[in-house]
């Protein structure tokens, strides 16, 4: 069997989708993957199906494969991303870009005026894709995040305006 690893990704076979119900389980798994402590079902099935919900999923067609998923909330002027994930054998490709590119195309449509996220200060890539995006870091959240076996990290607010 071919790895998706070794598979190039042309922007044909991946596409966008807004996640539905009929995805909850494929992004829990996928969370599991790559969080920890992940978040269940019921709480992801929460988060798309309210009405304030902009999540989508990148689907890659061949090999049929949930490759990331992006969950956010707009209220009022402002958006904000809760959850972000691309699966080992599917980063480094651009696909986070997409799904944040998507979800500030969904939050303009919906008048909002200035995006926000969270990450880990360690978070190297994730830091160099949302700079990259024109993010700005807005506050810091001293020791934020627990690291077993090391030191707390420190988390960032990272805002756009859009």
């Amino acid at each position: 069997m071919t790895s998706a690893a070794l598979i190039p990704l042309d922007p044909r076979n991946l596409s966008l989708l807004w996640a539905s119900s009929e995805r909850i389980a494929d992004i829990a798994a996928l969370h599991a993957r790559l969080f920890d402590p992940p978040w269940d079902a019921d709480s992801i099935g929460r988060l798309i199906e309210h009405p304030a919900a902009a999540a989508f999923v990148a689907q890659v067609r061949e090999p049929k494969a949930v490759a990331g998923f992006v969950i956010g909330q707009i209220a009022a002027d402002q958006a904000e991303i809760l959850s972000i994930g691309v699966a080992p054998e599917w980063q480094r490709r651009g696909i986070a870009r997409q799904m944040v590119e998507g979800l500030i195309r969904a939050a303009r449509r919906a008048e909002v005026e200035r995006l926000f996220l969270e990450v880990a200060a360690d978070n190297t890539a994730g830091l160099r894709l949302y700079e990259g995006l024109g993010f700005a870091v807005a506050a810091r959240r001293k020791g934020y995040y627990a690291r077993p076996g090391g030191p707390p990290v420190d988390a960032l607010i990272l805002s756009l305006a859009l």
